[in-house]
């Protein structure tokens, strides 16, 4: 939607500035075309002016991450690797895009990394 109101706006402001400049052609020009172009330019700036407004900042996006293990899966007990503490789900959270853990014992904040199978 914005690219149209740009494009939209382009083309306003810019027979605006056609007509303006066509209003000083001492042969064909008239006055009346001046106050026109004028409007058509202002009319382009403020089309402009609300499609480049930014949405308000401070907006959380939340992310959910579902995993589909194939079969059945046993899960380990997940230990901390700085004082063994058993750690569950809610010590795993997601930070731009990985996974980090934080450990409820020592506070020990790390990135949860996956060991080759072989």
């Amino acid at each position: 939607m914005k690219i149209i109101a740009f494009i939209g706006s382009g083309l306003l402001i810019l027979f605006g500035a056609l007509m303006a400049l066509g209003a000083t052609d001492p042969r064909n020009g008239q006055i009346i075309w001046l106050p026109i172009g004028l409007v058509m330019i202002g009319v382009g700036l403020v089309i402009i002016f609300f499609a480049a407004r930014r949405k308000a900042v401070g907006t959380i996006t939340n992310v959910t991450l579902n995993v589909d293990l194939p079969g059945n899966v046993a899960m380990d007990a997940m230990k901390c690797k700085s004082c063994g503490g058993v750690l569950s789900a809610e010590n795993i959270s997601m930070v731009q895009g990985a996974p980090m853990v934080t450990c409820p014992f020592c506070h020990t904040v790390y990135q949860l990394t996956e060991e080759p199978k072989w």
